[in-house]
């Protein structure tokens, strides 16, 4: 346990994007089952996750997306050009291969409809302190 602790203390190497950014963060609640929570962390790591799916993040521009997570808790943090479209990309993403069949799976875990797009589950979160 104390690795973990270790590992969080650390902190989290960022890239520089070398010109503006916008930054949204979302918020999910999923599944309290412990065994359902391990699944759904590992279905997320980089052994697992789907390269479609990756690929058609960055296709929709993209530049850096985060999931962290605590219990059932799990935040989304998402880097993108300061010219993005949210709506916009969202919709395309739902097109996108293998994105649907994605938002399926992973609603067993997320105690959502199958046919829930990405959009449609996560709750965009306000950002209410900025230390300049």
């Amino acid at each position: 346990m104390i690795k973990d602790k270790e590992k969080k203390m650390e902190g989290y190497v960022q890239k520089l994007s070398g010109g503006n950014v916008k930054r949204y963060v979302q918020f999910l609640e999923i599944s309290e089952n412990e065994e359902l929570v391990a699944e759904y962390r590992k279905w997320h790591s980089e052994g697992y996750s789907w390269q479609e799916v990756r690929d058609g993040i960055r296709e929709v521009g993209i530049l850096e997306m985060e999931l962290y997570i605590l219990g059932n808790k799990v935040v989304m943090i998402v880097d993108t050009p300061a010219d993005f479209d949210w709506e916009t990309a969202m919709a395309r993403l739902a097109t996108l291969p293998r994105q649907a069949e994605w938002e399926a799976f992973v609603s067993k875990f997320q105690g959502c409809s199958s046919e829930a797009r990405s959009d449609e589950k996560w709750q965009m979160m306000e950002r209410i302190f900025r230390l300049y």
